[in-house]
């Protein structure tokens, strides 16, 4: 419907768009490891075989805004998989507000993903941030180890 912001389920990662209600959907594009920018494209090319969703909210903007604001960005560059990919666009265009519950929730289960975002911008991010959150998992999972005491002495 005119104004949603809409997703897709991919393996390690959801990617974000606004329908613009006329079988189009504003997201960003572009091949891996290479420019992205923000593009209109059609309903199919956005799904890609895969099951689309809508994101609700408590409260956003009015669906003209919406789409308002997702139109003002077409052409964008500036792309960021930690503080401005199709996420951040898609809830900004919706409320206002940029956000990534992706990125909060790989930046808490892996600590060293914080640590690694300039070098994960730098080589295309996917695969660096996937092997940071995998340590992350590792070390939750981790039996936890008992600390040696000396017994004491009475």
């Amino acid at each position: 419907m005119r104004g949603d912001h809409v997703y897709v389920r991919r393996r390690t990662y959801s990617h974000h768009g606004i329908d613009c209600g006329d079988g189009t959907v504003i997201h960003y594009v572009g091949p891996r490891r290479s420019i992205r920018r923000i593009e209109r494209t059609s309903w199919q090319e956005f799904a890609a075989g895969d099951q689309v969703h809508v994101r609700s909210y408590k409260i956003r903007l009015a669906a003209d805004d919406v789409v308002r604001n997702a139109e003002s960005r077409l052409g964008t560059e500036g792309y960021s998989l930690v503080t401005n990919n199709c996420e951040h666009f898609a809830t900004w265009a919706s409320t206002g507000a940029p956000a990534s519950s992706q990125v909060r929730r790989w930046a808490m289960a892996a600590p060293g993903a914080v640590a690694s975002v300039g070098a994960a911008d730098a080589v295309g991010g996917h695969l660096m941030l996937l092997g940071s959150l995998g340590m992350g998992v590792y070390a939750m999972l981790r039996p936890l180890r008992r600390s040696r005491r000396t017994p004491e002495v009475a």
